[in-house]
């Protein structure tokens, strides 16, 4: 009953942050939220499970729940089930974590509405480990859906003077996705003639099985999985974003206050990757290996052109923004390799990326907090005024290059190791796809480099009326703390990366099945 526990923590948690007066509201939430990472924590020391939570045998599953939840007319039942493997167990440690560093990164910027910000960040939690964790496709749309809530307030009351406009565009955008998506995933339950929905029974109904769909009349069986496929896959691919159904995130993360960019970036981008894993590419193996040429020419032009936009822009924060559409390009090529080094360097990625982009936009608040300001061309000289916190966005932007000893440089080469040698998935042409995403790389370093140069080296110069002073301990050790991460999985992969292939091993081809 862990999962339970994490949740009823965060939802308790929320309610009574939203009773407490506005001056105790972040001191609180922080409290509540440290019960969270104790036991996520306690929960990956214990770990012992094996095998992919929608392939295993349940009492290979740990804190496996199932009850009968709800019966629809007696045709359908619905299960509260639940239940983590080694690719939803280090999500769920992520979300605890990053949840609780952004809680105490929000202390200086957001000065009203405390109890009412702090609530909504407790109750977004409790949402984010409920969609690692479900294993009920209507329990975990629930889940997906109530993460929209508190984004959408988060967003439309505490963010910047385009907020409105960003929460909506979100909104709109990830809602109709989720729609798309619904219709996909229902139409092939209908086809297969479930009578539940549960993730599980689906994947190995298609999968160990090999199911063929009971098609209507009108469409044939393998037409109807394509149809489920693209219909999820398009769904899914709005979430994390992938061009050209990504214009809607620079928007979001720009008019977002810092610790909402921070979650945003860190583990709702997850869940869009999280969810192809699940759905596409553990129930319908055949249909993503026959388009898998198509699906890596979408992830490379994620890498090339989010890095591109990113070189382009003169706000701090939008450059982040951009760069993450590209990072999700990687995840996206390692997902369709269909090797255990590229499915399992893209979920590292997942990890990965949340740790350094989490890292990134708090160094990026924190520059914000002192200066008033995020545009390039509007300051100079950063590093004589603020050594460390530039020390540590300089650390954080070697993570997203690669350096090694970084948790960004194991990611991208187990995905670039995985992709390399994807013949059986893309090809001939996986080299070419695998050298073109290398070739982002060399952007990435670019964009980076000439921001870190214009903004933090050369004499101190700030265009606006405000005096730079020391930040405050409680903004730069949420930045010490990811930074260690960060340098600890680049140091020893090995910490999730085999519990991670423990679990991606039963959907390879020669794997478990």
């Amino acid at each position: 009953m862990m999962i339970e526990a994490l949740i009823a923590v965060c939802l308790i948690g929320s309610l009574a942050v939203l009773a407490a007066p506005n001056r105790y509201a972040g001191k609180l939430a922080f409290g509540v939220s440290l019960l969270p990472v104790v036991g996520s924590l306690w929960m990956f020391s214990t770990f012992d499970a094996s095998g992919n939570a929608l392939l295993a045998d349940p009492a290979e599953i740990a804190f496996y729940t199932r009850e009968t939840w709800i019966e629809l007319g007696g045709l359908y039942t619905i299960d509260w089930h639940v239940g983590l493997d080694g690719i939803s167990l280090p999500l769920v440690v992520l979300t605890t974590i990053l949840t609780t560093l952004a809680i105490v990164s929000a202390w200086t910027p957001i000065d009203e509405r405390q109890s009412q910000f702090y609530g909504l960040v407790l109750f977004l939690e409790a949402a984010l480990i409920g969609v690692f964790a479900a294993l009920d496709f209507f329990l975990w749309f629930v889940f997906w859906e109530a993460v929209l809530i508190p984004m959408y307030f988060l967003i439309g009351v505490w963010g910047g003077s385009r907020r409105k406009y960003a929460a909506i565009k979100m909104f709109i955008y990830t809602n109709v996705a989720s729609l798309v998506m619904f219709i996909g995933f229902v139409a092939l339950v209908f086809g297969l003639g479930l009578d539940t929905f549960n993730l599980a029974d689906t994947a190995q109904a298609l999968v160990l099985d090999g199911a063929e769909p009971d098609a209507a009349p009108w469409i044939d069986a393998n037409t109807l999985k394509i149809f489920a496929f693209f219909a999820m896959f398009a769904g899914f691919a709005v979430k994390v974003p992938v061009v050209p159904v990504h214009t809607w995130l620079p928007d979001a993360h720009v008019e977002a206050p810092t610790p909402v960019s921070v979650l945003l970036a860190g583990v709702l981008l997850k869940m869009g990757t999280y969810a192809l894993l699940r759905f596409n590419f553990t129930m319908l193996p055949d249909v993503a290996t026959d388009f898998a040429v198509l699906i890596a020419v979408f992830a490379v032009v994620s890498v090339i052109y989010g890095a591109m936009l990113a070189l382009a822009q003169q706000d701090l924060k939008r450059i982040v923004a951009y760069s993450s559409v590209s990072s999700m390009g990687y995840v996206i090529l390692g997902l369709i390799a269909y090797t255990v080094y590229g499915v399992g360097g893209a979920t590292f990625q997942m990890i990965s990326h949340g740790l350094i982009s989490g890292l990134m936009f708090m160094a990026v608040g924190v520059i914000y907090n002192a200066t008033h300001t995020r545009m390039v061309t509007d300051m100079s000289g950063m590093a004589d005024r603020m050594p460390v916190v530039v020390g540590i966005f300089i650390a954080g932007a070697f993570g997203y290059m690669g350096l090694p000893l970084m948790s960004g440089f194991a990611a991208e080469f187990f995905i670039f190791l995985g992709s390399f040698g994807a013949v059986d998935a893309i090809g001939s042409l996986a080299p070419l796809f695998t050298a073109l995403a290398m070739f982002g790389i060399v952007i990435v370093a670019g964009y980076l480099l000439y921001a870190m140069q214009r903004t933090l080296f050369g004499p101190y110069d700030l265009d606006t009326d405000y005096e730079v002073g020391r930040a405050p301990v409680h903004d730069v050790l949420p930045l010490f703390v990811l930074l260690g991460l960060i340098i600890l999985l680049g140091v020893a992969p090995d910490l999730i990366f085999e519990m991670i292939t423990d679990a991606v091993d039963p959907i390879l081809p020669g794997g478990d099945i």
